[in-house]
């Protein structure tokens, strides 16, 4: 039974979630059943693809993300593919009507991070576009429930939020993406590397944006606005523990939240979603 399958896919697309970001699963759970897993399948999609461009060294990566976008697209249009996570994922664009463009320029930014990048102001902006905001902005197609006016007036936040956590990932990473993988995305940077003076522009851009998005986080239906807000939290607190850090202590260590305080910021954005505190 194609139901029982497609069942299977969608269970796939959850493990996928759990497995990889137990922070990302938990702001899932405060999202309408309706929608949950559509976004578990935005998230295997993303992470999969991630995956390749990230992990999968000593393997042809640029053959398997050429393969992996084709059997993508083939999926879209078939409505249907073997690949579970794939499977969940066209289910969900095709039942929002989720603008091919965004995940052409999602793989657009995968295919970048193959091989080594000068990463000037527009290039900069360019990658954030398509690995970041374009991810909250299909979230934002099903958080609408598909409604494009609701999408256009909520797009702007959508990609600033997305932008936000992208930059901080950027600070928490740097241990990996410099030291692992030979990427630095932040442009204009000296051969001495980040100064302390560039991570304080970096960390006044990312609240500003933080500023903005968060006006778009009260306007989101009921339905969805709890679990995009308990990331927020999250991502905030994160801002906060960098900005105490050094640019060495950021290299020597990834900065994390604890499970005792991961637990607190749920119950504490629980508590002011319902008495309407946001």
């Amino acid at each position: 039974m194609k139901a029982l399958f497609d069942e299977y896919c969608t269970e796939a697309s959850i493990a996928v979630t759990k497995k990889y970001s137990t922070s990302f699963y938990k702001g899932v759970s405060f999202l309408d059943k309706k929608i949950r897993n559509d976004v578990h399948a935005v998230y295997g999609f993303v992470r999969f693809a991630d995956e390749i461009v990230d992990s999968f060294h000593g393997f042809e990566k640029e053959t398997l993300l050429k393969e992996f976008k084709a059997e993508t697209y083939r999926a879209i249009e078939r409505k249907i593919s073997l690949n579970p996570i794939l499977n969940s994922f066209q289910k969900s664009v095709n039942d929002y009507q989720i603008d091919h463009e965004l995940i052409e320029a999602f793989f657009h930014s995968m295919e970048m991070d193959l091989n080594p990048v000068e990463y000037d102001q527009s290039k900069y902006k360019e990658y954030i576009f398509g690995s970041a905001e374009v991810v909250g902005l299909m979230c934002l197609k099903i958080f609408v429930y598909g409604s494009q006016e609701e999408y256009d007036k909520l797009k702007p936040y959508a990609m600033k939020l997305g932008s936000a956590f992208q930059k901080i990932n950027f600070l928490r990473d740097l241990k990996d993406d410099i030291g692992d993988l030979g990427r630095l995305y932040f442009p204009h940077i000296g051969d001495g590397g980040i100064q302390p003076e560039d991570k304080l522009e970096i960390e006044l851009e990312i609240e500003k944006e933080f500023q903005e998005a968060y006006q778009g986080i009260k306007m989101l239906p009921k339905s969805s606005r709890l679990g995009v807000y308990v990331s927020y939290v999250y991502y905030t607190k994160l801002l906060a523990k960098i900005k105490e850090k050094t640019i060495k202590e950021l290299m020597n260590k990834r900065i994390r939240i604890s499970d005792e305080k991961k637990l607190m910021l749920l119950f504490g954005s629980y508590v002011r979603n319902s008495v309407n505190a946001l």
